[in-house]
This record gives C-alpha cells, structure tokens and sequence, in this order.
C-alpha cells in the first residue's frame, strides 16, 4: 500500500485532528524523551479502543512498522523509533487519548485503558482510601499504568516490586501476519466481537459477579518473599526476570496493550520518616539485613542518596521541590509537557541558547530562600551517605526500637524521626534527584558529555554496594552521583564527564564491571534501544512478536520483518 493511500485511510479512521505528518509535525513524537531520534511517516491518535483497533487492521494490512507510544516518558528511546534504518514504513500509534479507569470489587482492583496515567489512578484512588500498585518518579510526569506493566516498571516501594498482571486485553501479530486480539481480562460476558468488546469496557459496566480470573495475579504477590531473601544470589527484582514476563507485563511494546487490570492497596493509617545518616556504608549494609530478616512489617519505602546527589539535587533540583510543594502534583504533567514542547520549539531556533527553559528555572529557583530544612543540611555536613526510611502502622515501634536500641550504638551513625516539614521535605529531594543530573549537564553543556545514566540491580547478598571506581575512569569524572531503592538493592548511577571523553567506551567498562558482580541492567528503565536483550528476554519478544511488526529492534534486536508461517 502506497503512503499517501495509508494515511488518507488512517485519516478516514481517527479524523484530520488525529493524524500527524510530515517531518516537522512528527519531530517531537519521533523523539525519545531524553535522547533517540528516528523516521515514521505518520503519528496516530486514536480516540477510542475501536479506532485503535481500526488503525492496528490498516498498518497490519499495509505491512508497516509499528511504534506503540504513550507520553513518552522512557529514558531509554522505547516509545519512539529509532534511526533511519527500517526496511519498511514506520507508524507511531499514540494512544494517549483513550483514557479510562474501571473500579472493580470496590476499587480493589482496576482496568485501565492504555492512555490513563498513574497520576490519574492516584487521584481517584484516593477518594476511596487506597494507593496504586506502583509510586514512581515518572507518576508525575504522566507516565501511563499500561506503560508501566508493559516495561517491568519499578519503583520506590519496598512492598510490591515491579508493575506486574497476568490479566490483560491485546492485540499480536500472528505467524500468519494476521492482527488477532486476546481477551486475558479475566471478565465473564465481556463481549465476542472486538466492537462489543471495545463498547462494554468504555461503557465501564462491570460488576463483581462478572469478575473471573482468580488464578491469575494482578501484581507481584511473591515479592514480599524475595526482597526479604538477603541471601539470594539473584536481583530482587529487574525488567528482564524471566519469572514476570507474560504477555502484555514486559512487552516493551511487542504488542498492544487495549487494557490491563491490575491490583490496589490500602493506605496505611499512619506513616513515619526516619533520617539516617552514616559515613560507614557497612552501617546501612547491617541496617537493611536486620529489617528484611527481622521486622514484622517491611517498610514502606527506603530511599538512599549519597552526598554528590544531595549537593546536586539541592542545586539543580530545587525548582522542581518548589514547584511540587506549592504547586502540587495534580498540575505538574501539564507544566512537564509545556516545558517538553518549549524545549522542543527552542531547540530549533539556532541563536536560542538550548534548554532555555531549564536555564530559566534554575535561575528563578535561586531567587527563593533557602528550602531544606536545618537537619537535613547538618546530617549533609556530618555525613556521606544517607537513607530515608518510611514505615507504616505497627512498623513504625518496630523500627524505632531497633534504631534507638541496636543500630544507633555505632559512633558512625546518626537518625532522627522527622517533623511533618522534614518528612515533605527529604521525600521531595529524593524525588527531585532523579532530574538533577540533566539539568546539571542541559547547563554545564559546553564543558560535559552528556549524561551516562545506568540503572542497575544488585544481587540480594552483595554487601558491596557502594561503588569505588578504578583511576582511569575517576580522572574523567565531573559528578558522580549514586541513588536508588537501598531494601531491594536497585540503584541509579548518573555519571557526568568531561567533555571530550569517549562515553561509549567508559559505558562498556562500567558494565563489564556490573557484569563481574552479577548484576543486571537496566533495573527498572528497560532495555529500549539502549542496551541488549539477554537471551531470555530476546526469545520472548519473539515469540509475542513472531513477524516483528510491534516496536522493531527494541533490546538492539533485528530491525527487519520476518517470515513465518505458511
């Protein structure tokens, strides 16, 4: 099928306003979010399930590629093509118009179209006294549930492990090249034909006796099982565990996802921060075994930074502390899209400095006073490295007790029980660490490479966890600054070079090292086009995907169709 014959079909579908083309229109929706760049001849927006499915028939039929993209919120170009080397058009499908959210059993669980975001699912939660399954950075940027269980998405809870269900509703490509949809839902009378299928989950009827699937799970139920293993040989938990691949969970978007139910929680009645600080690593070592083996209650959350995040977050991330606190999270998507889009339009123009909004920010940021609270700046000043410890309900005495008691005895360490506006205030640092180094690096261009950011899962017994890099790679080095997810051993690595430093080869030393250890990687942000699908990980995108049709060349797999059948 000619181009100009499949986008007047695909423009008979979704409606002039749902179509995009041309170089120029298509550039931001052909971009990654942090970098990749390649070619499609259109981008998509269906505003229903139905003409979805309608646009998957015409790309299917004309034997296109396709990019499944939500808001585009990976760090490693998984929702956008890549390069200019596909041996067929390529379609980006964007599904971010097709929002809904299903209260099942009261609201214990959910169905979720494929553009309903996680932010969305808090707030609605929320009326009812409960939480999603996953907290992530990424929520307030409006990353989507599908997107999360499609990715292996992880996060900060210690609880609930990786975005995770077995019930779901997608459509594959078959070894036939035939578009089929499988209805996984675990809903009795959903429907026999896609219309009516489609029809009853945007009516959204589903009451409790039509609720099946029990056998099948809605999130991790064996985590809790794992994390508490300090023994284990093995990560805790990173996207390519062979054991939480199925079907629409970890697809990278080697299918599409229509809907995905998956599991809520209760909040808890009561929560309390803990500020830990040390100087001995081995002290939070000790620490993290004694709670995982001992404590009745896991903690909520255990979040570790170390000093140069700290710094670097406290400089460069202060507008985005600022902007949560008085702003609020309900608002920051949108502000996070407009910024993208001024980047974007910014960018183009050459006597602009690049990343002009960023620059501006920083320096609005500087006007204000100082925003960290006193104690947190003197456990800076006192210490290198640095936990916020969050428990819920009867976790709260336990952990009390063992830090006054046992913990606290070592003359290298310190906590405190944070106030109300310590609490927010350690919480939203954390949180606006995970931007620092890119504004750190959007403003020190001239000077660094960019970024290396790695994110990578220890094994659940490596008691060396704190980094200690060789000379050859230290003298490089402007920043080096290490965070993460301290109970289930996951940790975000940023690192910022000097200019003229040859980033792909530090790139391949630092994961022949990660490699030494066991560990695997990426953790939590998914192969993308950035790194190599292990064996496991390869078979199982084939076998969703047998013509690779779906997102070509993700885990820096083969790009070309293939074959099969009869």
């Amino acid at each position: 099928m000619a181009v100009k014959e499949l986008t007047g079909e695909l423009r008979n579908i979704v409606g002039k306003k749902g179509l995009m083309t041309g170089e120029s229109r298509t550039a931001y929706y052909r971009s990654g979010f942090r970098s990749g760049f390649g070619e499609a001849i259109a981008v998509v927006f269906p505003n229903s399930l139905f003409e979805f499915w309608q646009v998957l028939q015409a790309c299917v039929q004309a034997d296109c590629a396709i990019i499944m993209q939500a808001t585009k919120t990976g760090l490693t170009e998984g929702s956008s093509p890549s390069g200019f080397d596909y041996d067929r058009e390529v379609v980006i499908i964007n599904v971010t118009r097709i929002k809904k959210i299903i209260l099942l059993d009261g609201g214990k669980q959910v169905i979720a179209l494929p553009g309903s975001t996680l932010h969305e699912l808090e707030q609605e939660l929320m009326k009812i006294n409960r939480a999603p399954h996953s907290v992530i950075g990424s929520t307030t940027i409006g990353a989507t549930i599908v997107g999360g269980v499609a990715n292996s998405a992880g996060g900060a809870l210690c609880k609930r492990g990786s975005s995770y269900t077995q019930l779901s509703l997608f459509a594959q490509v078959d070894e036939d090249r035939k578009l089929k949809l499988v209805n996984h839902l675990g809903i009795k009378n959903l429907g026999e034909t896609p219309e009516e299928i489609f029809s009853r989950l945007e009516r959204g009827d589903i009451p409790l006796a039509d609720l099946d699937g029990m056998d099948k799970a809605a999130s991790d139920h064996e985590y809790q099982n794992r994390i508490r293993n300090t023994e284990a040989e093995v990560p805790n938990r990173y996207n390519a565990d062979p054991s939480r691949l199925y079907e629409v969970s970890g697809s990278a978007g080697k299918v599409a996802a229509f809907a995905v139910r998956v599991d809520t929680y209760p909040l808890p009645t009561k929560k309390q921060v803990f500020y830990l600080g040390t100087n001995d690593p081995n002290d939070f070592s000790i620490l993290r075994k004694h709670i995982l083996n001992n404590f009745k209650e896991l903690p909520e959350m255990c979040e570790y930074m170390n000093r140069g995040i700290f710094d670097t977050a406290k400089k460069y991330g202060k507008d985005v502390f600022l902007s949560i606190k008085h702003i609020g999270t309900k608002r920051l998507p949108r502000l996070y899209a407009i910024k993208s889009n001024l980047e974007y339009f910014f960018n183009k123009i050459p006597f602009i400095p690049k990343y002009l909004p960023d620059q501006f920010l920083y320096y609005l940021s500087k006007i204000f006073p100082q925003h960290l609270p006193k104690r947190l700046l003197d456990y800076r000043r006192q210490y290198e490295h640095y936990l916020i410890l969050c428990m819920s309900d009867s976790g709260i005495d336990e952990a009390r007790k063992y830090l006054k008691e046992e913990w606290s005895q070592s003359e290298n360490v310190g906590f405190f029980e944070c106030n109300e506006q310590e609490q927010e205030a350690a919480l939203l640092h954390r949180f606006a660490a995970a931007g620092a180094a890119i504004r750190y690096q959007n403003l020190h261009q001239r000077k660094t490479e960019e970024v290396l950011a790695l994110d990578i899962a220890l094994l659940g017994n490596d008691s060396d966890w704190i980094e200690n890099l060789p000379s050859e790679i230290k003298d490089g080095l402007n920043l080096s600054l290490h965070y993460g997810h301290f109970m289930c051993h996951v940790f975000h690595h940023d690192y910022i070079f000097k200019k003229g430093t040859d980033l792909k080869e530090v790139k391949a030393k630092l994961l022949k090292r990660l490699d030494a250890k066991g560990a695997k990687y990426p953790a939590e942000h998914n192969v993308g086009h950035m790194y190599k699908a292990d064996d496991n990980l390869r078979k199982f995108y084939e076998d969703l995907d047998p013509t690779n049709t779906f997102n070509p060349g993700i885990g820096l797999t083969d790009k070309k169709r293939r074959y099969t059948g009869s």
